[in-house]
């Protein structure tokens, strides 16, 4: 028998603490404490096999990569650690919760029946809404969370989970920190979606898109001084498809950069045939701006374009700015400094719109068609326009107004001191033909109402 003194003979004490280590780093997450996927998948098998009906709650944090990538990966673990505390805290009885990966968690809610399951729902929501002190620091996120509900004996764990995605997708696309629950039409939108991915890529690699072009007017001279290039997709067998349909359809299935640059290297090619005087204004997606080679891809069409970089404008919304604001913002500068101009899109929408004006000086701001609607019948919307337009001359900026469609508009506009517009009643979107007529016109003469030329043109005259 070996001798138990021997440095070769095995601890079984030691192997035995060994092996449990082993089972807790398979079943648990190191950081949290909580259930991994792997476990929770075994624990949501078991419950789908019980005589009773559960819920299945899947929710992730918005706002949480900010955290991670302007803090550090420290105050991003603090984060989870507090967020997995947090939740914990909102349970009933016999609730199980698990950390999925990442800034995901699932919680099984059993004896569950949607009301039951709402109200779960509405106190995580109200509970992670509440800041968080980490690092010194006093963060504020929110969460959306997707409900799948299954019944006793009948419901299959890859299924429920699958109904929760959906409907965690939903809720991000209805804007965030809220929930919903899973319905039929879910899943049919997702296989509605792709098919329209697969179709989308082959429109892409096949050139089956096209470009359109809508003009932006100089309220003074009433000359098209640039032109806005639209993405268009036909599609052959349903026709034409909007691009708030596909375009959210190629950020989310890794589309909207070749999509970009497609739209890009077509909107300078086609403006370097333009009249020197008249800009390109080409849409960037926040995704575009992950990309590292996105400067490199702008040199390059600029380069074989032969389009100066002074005619191209970048449009982008304030959520460029949500994720990894720094990077984004040295960005922003390189192209600056390269003469390209830099415009903020859709502004007055977000909560945050007027810390981007500090931060960066853009070269034009464009005021969302929102406030453009409500101008004739809202004083509180003239008062925004036009403390909009003092604000970006204060700071060195021109203003462009979108969505106008009526002369009046046009007028308040004129008198707040706006300087550029944009809208029907100027010019639809058209194509680059249409769109050289118009500009051929615009050379020629200052149309008193360049509308009317529009319409002449469009109609064929």
């Amino acid at each position: 028998m070996p001798d138990p003194r021997s440095p070769y003979f095995p601890d079984i004490r030691l192997l035995n603490l060994a092996a449990t280590e082993i089972a807790r780093l398979a079943h648990f997450d190191t950081l949290t404490g909580l259930p991994n996927r792997a476990s929770f998948h075994e624990l949501l098998g078991r419950a789908c096999q019980q005589e009773r009906q559960i819920a299945l709650l899947v929710l992730d944090l918005d706002g949480f990569k900010i955290v991670n990538d302007s803090m550090g990966h420290g105050s991003g673990d603090g984060l989870l650690i507090a967020t997995a505390r947090r939740l914990r805290s909102c349970l009933a009885n016999g609730d199980m919760i698990a950390r999925l990966g990442g800034d995901e968690f699932a919680i099984l809610h059993v004896n569950a029946n949607r009301a039951t399951a709402g109200s779960l729902a509405e106190r995580i929501v109200a509970s992670l809404e509440e800041p968080f002190q980490i690092s010194g620091a006093m963060i504020t996120i929110s969460t959306s969370i997707g409900i799948a509900m299954g019944g006793p004996l009948r419901t299959d764990p890859g299924d429920l989970l699958k109904h929760a995605d959906l409907a965690l997708y939903h809720s991000k696309a209805m804007g965030r920190r809220q929930a919903h629950f899973f319905d039929e039409e879910m899943a049919a939108r997702a296989v509605a979606r792709n098919a329209m991915q697969a179709d989308l890529r082959v429109a892409l690699e096949q050139d089956g898109l096209s470009i359109q072009f809508q003009p932006i007017i100089d309220l003074n001279s009433g000359e098209i001084i640039a032109a806005e290039a639209l993405a268009r997709w036909t599609h052959p067998v349903h026709g034409p498809i909007p691009p708030s349909d596909f375009i959210p359809v190629a950020e989310n299935f890794g589309l909207i950069n070749a999509l970009g640059a497609w739209v890009l290297k077509n909107a300078c090619h086609e403006a370097a045939r333009w009249p020197t005087k008249t800009r390109v204004a080409v849409n960037l997606s926040p995704v575009q701006f992950r990309a590292t080679n996105l400067l490199g891809e702008i040199d390059l069409i600029l380069a074989e374009s032969g389009l100066a970089p002074s005619r191209l404008e970048l449009e982008i919304t304030e959520s460029v700015f949500l994720e990894a604001a720094d990077a984004t913002l040295a960005c922003l500068f390189q192209l600056k400094e390269r003469g390209i101009h830099i415009a903020l899109d859709d502004f007055g929408t977000g909560y945050s719109s007027l810390s981007y004006l500090r931060s960066f000086p853009f070269d034009r701001v464009k005021i969302d068609r929102s406030f453009i609607n409500d101008l004739n019948a809202s004083s509180e919307a003239f008062a925004i326009v036009r403390s909009i337009v003092d604000m970006a001359r204060t700071l060195g900026m021109n203003t462009t107004a979108e969505g106008v469609e009526t002369a009046q508009q046009a007028e308040i506009l004129r008198t707040t001191g706006c300087t550029e517009v944009q809208g029907y009643w100027y010019g639809r979107p058209c194509s680059p033909q249409t769109l050289g007529t118009l500009l051929s016109h615009s050379e020629r003469s200052s149309p008193p109402k360049p509308a009317l030329v529009n319409e002449d043109i469009y109609n064929g005259h």
